[in-house]
């Protein structure tokens, strides 16, 4: 049988080979896409037989060429500075979404195990072995139980309110990982949104130094930058944005039944500490 930290790292490369499978599927499409417009382009200014053979062969080559030169297009377009900015970005968003998968996993939140064994200790009042039980357990589950068995002996009320200090701290700390998620969400089209101004200034820039009528391919580079940082920025925050809610659905979900659970299993002890 494995153990639990090597299932938890299997399951994390599991979840970053799928990310970068989905990345290169983008890149890929990218790539078929832009050569294909670039073809009909040139296939339009042909004239003639003899023109439209030679701008046949021509557009083939030039999707050729295309096909092969996309990412290189992107990169140059970007920049290093923007580049090293969303991969920065990009494997941080990875790590921050396979750690809260991991984290906001039911074995890690409400382990089915702890509640069968923690409860059938309290049947047989073996009230030391299930504190014990619950401190060792390292499971959100287990914070709370062993915080309120720890402070039953002061009575029942206090139990409860323990429980809910350390269950509010626990939610604090998954909602503060998930946050990072959300901010990356926020970032990111920020960012796409500097780099499309900056691209547009290089562009108008080009035309206000330029004494006579510009050339397309020198305002092609400020266009290239505003519309790829656009696009790098938009494709990090979606899934991020997307990620980010539906984890936070799935953990405000787990925490209710956290409560919900903690409360049932020590509602027995309602009459500790009463006269």
């Amino acid at each position: 049988m494995p153990s639990r930290p090597f299932l938890e790292m299997l399951r994390a490369a599991i979840c970053s080979l799928l990310m970068f499978t989905l990345a290169i599927s983008a890149i890929t499409i990218i790539q078929n896409t832009h050569p294909s417009i670039a073809t009909a382009q040139d296939k339009g200014k042909a004239k003639g037989g003899e023109a439209k053979d030679a701008g046949g062969g021509d557009a083939a080559d030039t999707g050729t060429k295309e096909e092969g030169s996309v990412l290189a297009w992107m990169f140059d377009a970007l920049g290093p500075g923007y580049s090293l900015i969303f991969l920065g970005m990009s494997f941080t968003f990875v790590a921050l979404l396979v750690m809260n998968l991991i984290t906001a996993r039911r074995e890690n939140v409400v382990p089915a195990n702890l509640v069968e064994s923690f409860e059938a200790h309290l049947n047989e009042k073996k009230y030391q072995e299930a504190y014990d039980l619950a401190k060792s357990d390292d499971s959100f589950l287990g914070q709370v139980l062993s915080a309120g068995l720890g402070k039953l002996s002061a009575g029942y009320a206090q139990a409860i309110e323990a429980m809910q200090e350390v269950g509010e701290e626990e939610n604090m700390k998954l909602e503060h990982r998930l946050s990072y998620m959300a901010l990356i969400g926020t970032i990111s089209p920020m960012l796409g949104l500097f780099g499309t101004v900056h691209g547009m200034i290089a562009s108008f820039r080009v035309i206000a130094n330029s004494d006579s009528t510009p050339k397309a391919q020198d305002l092609a580079v400020g266009i290239s930058t505003a519309l790829f940082t656009t696009l790098v920025g938009l494709a990090i925050a979606i899934p991020a944005i997307a990620a980010y809610n539906i984890l936070r659905n799935r953990v405000s979900r787990l925490v209710l039944e956290v409560g919900i659970l903690s409360e049932g299993l020590m509602g027995r002890f309602q009459t500790v500490g009463k006269k």
